[in-house]
């Protein structure tokens, strides 16, 4: 069952030190409108990734569900330079309407998202790839972390790597969801209803990094080759 995102407002926190950010140049940022056309996006292989994500030390106060009527079983886990997960994906569409993304097609539609792009208009879900995070609670505070709006992403599915950005808000304990973009680069069926995965997708947040503008899809990739490569050797 699908769980439905908040568009939240961007909770402030403190101020996060040693912020790594990638400006896209203005061919990046014409890219940008383009859906991603890769399903494995760097020189770092999802086995490299997910061997070093193979043990969890929990750093949220509990665990979070995968959907409303799920126990809690999802923890917050922490590595040198980054945060992860492991829950399912369910396919997030809000934000602007598209021909993929709009009332018409998912019943739980919302016209905004918690962050937007340059020009202050929500995120695109359909063509570009980003990732809900779940809004602070005593299980957990993402800004604390160091992950913000514009964060990359690494996401990991079957063989797959996807670099996304955080782009909305979610639940506050609900964890597990991805825009359409997200979804259709993984090899996922991308419809809002019936798609994403219900299990086996790995969230790896790089924590104090941030792609701007936040749209910039090749700018996440980027900068995300450059964190990953970072991470390996690292942990």
């Amino acid at each position: 069952m699908r769980t439905r995102t908040l568009a939240l407002a961007a909770a402030s926190g403190a101020a996060l030190l040693a912020t790594v950010a990638l400006p896209a140049t203005a061919e990046n940022a014409a890219r940008a409108v383009g859906a991603p056309t890769r399903t494995d996006e760097g020189s770092v292989s999802a086995a490299e990734l997910l061997a070093k994500v193979k043990n969890c030390s929990q750093i949220s106060s509990g665990k979070y569900r995968t959907d409303s009527e799920t126990t809690a079983t999802v923890p917050v886990c922490g590595k040198n330079g980054a945060v992860f997960w492991k829950a399912d994906l369910d396919v997030d569409c809000d934000g602007q309407t598209t021909s993929a993304c709009s009332r018409a097609t998912d019943p739980w539609f919302q016209g905004d998202t918690a962050f937007h792009q340059s020009n202050d208009k929500p995120l695109n879900a359909e063509k570009l790839p980003y990732v809900v995070v779940p809004s602070s609670s005593s299980i957990w505070n993402y800004s604390s972390a160091g992950i913000r709006d514009g964060g990359v992403v690494a996401v990991v599915y079957n063989d797959k790597v996807e670099y996304a950005v955080v782009g909305d808000i979610g639940p506050s304990r609900i964890i597990g969801e991805a825009s359409y973009a997200t979804a259709k680069a993984l090899g996922m069926n991308p419809d809002p209803c019936v798609g994403g995965a219900a299990s086996g997708v790995t969230y790896i947040l790089f924590k104090n990094s941030q792609v701007k503008p936040i749209e910039s899809h090749s700018a996440a990739v980027s900068l995300g080759h450059e964190l990953a490569r970072r991470f390996i050797a690292n942990n």
